[in-house]
């Protein structure tokens, strides 16, 4: 499936996380952005970003995603490309979680769209994941995962602990670009879709 053709059938306020780091998140928020900012204004909000000195630095995911009525942001910036635990550390400081939770709740223009960082777990704080602190939020998601060899097993965890925790998932989308096997994420995405309550799509592209 297009992602044009799934973005008017997706909520708002609305996560795009991933089973795991590099499977494709800011890639599928920037056409999430652009096909939504065909119809009005996009906030597009990420929360934690780490390796970039700054929101405008061109490896900052906000680079990728920002364009013509969409507005773009990030909260807690950390140099190192670490997970936010351990790049904060790196640089002596500790993460006001709940500051942050308060900075995604502020009123947005026109439609939400959010993106995680790393996979579902990756550290925050002392005893604090991502997916423990954004459940907080209650908005639902789609969930990206590569399509090769590891997504079933990556993919149906996340789900589950996703579920367990009461999120919504909308769809969880099978990337193949990540790996380079169209023919090994269709079956995947087949497969997943036999064990899933809910949608499972094999991306084609914008």
């Amino acid at each position: 499936m297009q992602l044009s053709q799934l973005a008017e059938k997706l909520s708002s306020p609305l996560w795009v996380l991933g089973t795991d780091t590099d499977v494709g998140k800011t890639w599928v928020s920037s056409h999430l952005a652009r096909a939504w900012a065909a119809s009005g204004p996009v906030t597009y909000r990420k929360p934690f970003q780490s390796g970039v000195p700054d929101l405008h630095h061109p490896n900052a995911d906000a680079a990728a995603v920002v364009g013509p009525g969409i507005h773009v942001e990030s909260h807690v910036i950390l140099r190192e490309p670490l997970s936010p635990l351990a790049a904060a550390e790196a640089e002596g400081q500790q993460l006001d979680l709940p500051g942050t939770l308060e900075w995604m709740r502020r009123p947005w223009e026109g439609r939400l769209l959010c993106e995680g960082v790393g996979g579902l777990m990756v550290p925050l704080w002392d005893r604090h994941h991502f997916l423990s602190w954004a459940t907080d939020l209650a908005w639902p998601c789609v969930l990206v995962a590569r399509g090769g060899l590891g997504t079933l097993n990556h993919s149906m965890l996340s789900a589950e602990a996703l579920m367990l925790r009461g999120w919504r998932v909308e769809a969880l989308l099978v990337n193949p670009g990540v790996d380079g096997s169209h023919r090994a994420a269709a079956k995947n995405a087949e497969l997943l879709q036999r064990f899933l309550p809910f949608p499972v799509h094999l991306l084609e592209g914008p």
